[in-house]
């Protein structure tokens, strides 16, 4: 017997724009003079309101009409995020094409994959970086006409700037002015919006095929929720456009009308959230591991009076929120105490995310739910979703009202969720991709006849609907003493419990027991090795390889063993002496561990272990 969730009414959502490009033109039609977008610009932040934008798009759009562009043509955008690759998404749609999205971190041998099997026909590049990539591969991508460069150096052939494509268009609007109204108007629910190229854990990037009304949908299903955002929001959008996570908040902007602050600087997300001040902000799991890991490193490392008020700051509003959830009461002094608390601890927390956060939404990976409280209990609301490129990100999401720690919440309106017997979570919807491109046997695998998409994620859902991911199917795996192991699961409880981890990989498919691989995040170490004898000034690489940091991780594995079963526990380990990047290929833009890349990597490592 199956678990489902069936897709409630769809009726609020039904009468939503035909395709992403209309539905950007009414935004701009019914709130004109409204901010839309705020990006940095040197030292401080440039705003254009929504008529702005709708100007700048019917430019470049006609643009790429004058370059030759034709309805259902690919147009590529390898960029990091920024508000020009907001504006070229956008004329893509509206000159009637479709949007490739390439990684910036993309090697030029994947490029040249992606932009050959999407026949892409012209790329927006970001710089010269990428300039130089799509160079090196040119004779590989013979149908690319032109490139269009946000600030790279033009050569007045293939390489073009997005002013130059703009003048192009303001042209032929000039002698054809309804050029784009007419290419919006012939774009159908059903046509292809965008390619999305899977990251490439395995093997080569597989495009995933989202159509138009897979994203309209997606926007207007978050905007049909009672008082999730409306206009008056403020989005801190650092996410990769790339990512279908960061491409549904997009959509889900166009419906509800709200501005956005765009700045994919992931090192500048702190700083900038304090600057910008968000109502809420998308981001993946490492975004608040980190946060959690210094915010607490720091305090411990102070001591003292501090860390004792710091402490029984969160024993009172852990025991707050417990109180809450469970809708028991809470009594006048224990209400006088976390009145205490906010003031003199969490109120400063809350400042470091600019302090008008109504919450944040986690998506990408699994948060560990005891992260999720402690946060919670310092008066910051984290709601974890659930999607996938293949669902245009956005399936499921716990709501502020409605919220369950340590699951994805319940899906959509219009979607539905089944648990098939073997532990697999199945989705339908209209979220649903078409298929994965020139791969019909890949999506045969992907999709059932009846229209479900199999995810590859274990999942258990409760009587109410809210579901919990337990691990991926295929990283599942069993001791050679025949026991299974769900490795997400105990990587997640030792992150709760380490502050100085970076990374941990847990290994053990046909060993006889379970090891793992620990990266050490550099700033939460270097703070912990000021009070180590011999380490005070010590490098990062001698910080990770001395003997204190192997006995302080042997510590926190000694406590996450005692949580787990027998078969699970961790025998042995190994500190590498780097952490995971994207940059080093070992982590995916959208922050997610690369597991076999990092095992292949550290094979020996891992021999060696077991030898």
């Amino acid at each position: 017997m199956t678990n489902t969730v069936d897709a409630q009414p769809a009726a609020t959502i039904a009468n939503r724009a035909p395709n992403v490009a209309r539905l950007f033109l009414e935004r701009v039609q019914q709130t004109p003079s409204r901010p839309a977008y705020r990006f940095p610009d040197g030292e401080g932040w440039t705003a254009v309101t929504w008529a702005q934008t709708g100007d700048r798009v019917r430019e470049v759009a006609a643009g790429l009409v004058a370059l030759g562009v034709e309805a259902g043509q690919r147009v590529a955008i390898a960029s990091g995020t920024r508000y020009e690759w907001i504006v070229a998404d956008l004329a893509i749609m509206c000159a009637g094409a479709a949007t490739t999205t390439v990684y910036p971190s993309s090697m030029s041998s994947d490029v040249a994959f992606i932009l050959a099997d999407s026949e892409s026909r012209v790329v927006f590049a970001e710089d010269d970086s990428q300039i130089a990539k799509l160079t090196e591969v040119r004779s590989e991508i013979p149908l690319v006409s032109a490139v269009v460069t946000f600030d790279g150096k033009t050569d007045g052939e293939w390489v073009l700037s997005l002013d130059d494509v703009a003048a192009r268009g303001r042209e032929l609007l000039s002698s054809s002015p309804s050029v784009i109204d007419d290419r919006v108007a012939a774009i159908e629910p059903e046509s292809l919006a965008t390619l999305i190229y899977t990251s490439g854990t395995t093997g080569r990037p597989k495009g995933v095929r989202l159509r138009h009304s897979s994203w309209t949908y997606e926007g207007a299903a978050v905007a049909s929720e009672p008082g999730l955002l409306s206009v008056d929001d403020l989005q801190y959008l650092w996410l990769p456009l790339a990512h279908s996570f960061g491409k549904v908040l997009l959509s889900t902007q166009f419906a509800v009308g709200f501005e956005t602050a765009v700045d994919g600087r992931i090192d500048k997300i702190i700083e900038n959230l304090a600057i910008v001040k968000p109502t809420f902000m998308g981001a993946a799991p490492r975004i608040f591991e980190k946060a959690y890991n210094r915010i607490t490193t720091m305090t411990a490392d102070e001591g003292g009076l501090k860390k004792k008020i710091f402490d029984w700051a969160f024993k009172v509003g852990l025991d707050v929120k417990a109180r809450e959830f469970d809708g028991r009461s809470i009594p006048l002094p224990l209400k006088v105490q976390y009145g205490l608390a906010n003031k003199l601890v969490f109120s400063k927390i809350q400042e470091r995310f600019g302090g008008r956060v109504r919450f944040f939404i986690s998506g990408a990976a699994a948060l560990n739910g005891e992260i999720a409280r402690w946060f919670d209990a310092a008066g910051i609301l984290i709601l974890e979703g659930y999607g996938l490129t293949e669902t245009s990100a956005g399936s499921s999401v716990n709501r502020p009202t409605r919220n369950k720690f340590g699951t994805i919440g319940i899906p959509f309106e219009g979607t539905e969720f089944r648990i098939a017997k073997d532990g697999e979570l199945l989705i339908k919807g209209p979220g649903v991709m078409d298929g994965y491109h020139n791969l019909d046997e890949a999506t045969a695998e992907t999709l059932d006849p009846e229209g479900w998409l199999h995810t590859g994620d274990i999942a258990e859902m409760d009587s109410e609907g809210f579901t919990k991911i337990t691990d991926r199917k295929k990283d599942l795996f069993k001791t050679s003493g025949g026991k299974y192991v769900a490795p997400s699961q105990i990587e997640s409880q030792f992150k709760a419990l380490c502050p100085y981890v970076g990374q941990v990989l847990v290994h053990g498919n046909q060993r006889n027991f379970v090891s793992a691989l620990v990266t050490l995040d550099p700033e939460a170490i270097a703070g912990w090795a000021k009070s180590q004898s011999g380490l005070e000034n010590a490098a990062y690489e001698e910080i990770v390889a001395s003997e204190q940091a192997k006995k302080m991780i042997d510590g926190y594995v000694s406590d996450l063993n005692s949580k787990l079963n027998r078969w699970e526990t961790v025998k042995r380990f190994v500190i590498l002496d780097h952490d995971l990047s994207v940059e080093s290929g070992e982590m995916t833009p959208s922050l997610k561990v690369k597991r076999k890349v990092v095992e292949d990597n550290h094979r020996a490592q891992l021999d060696e272990l077991y030898a």
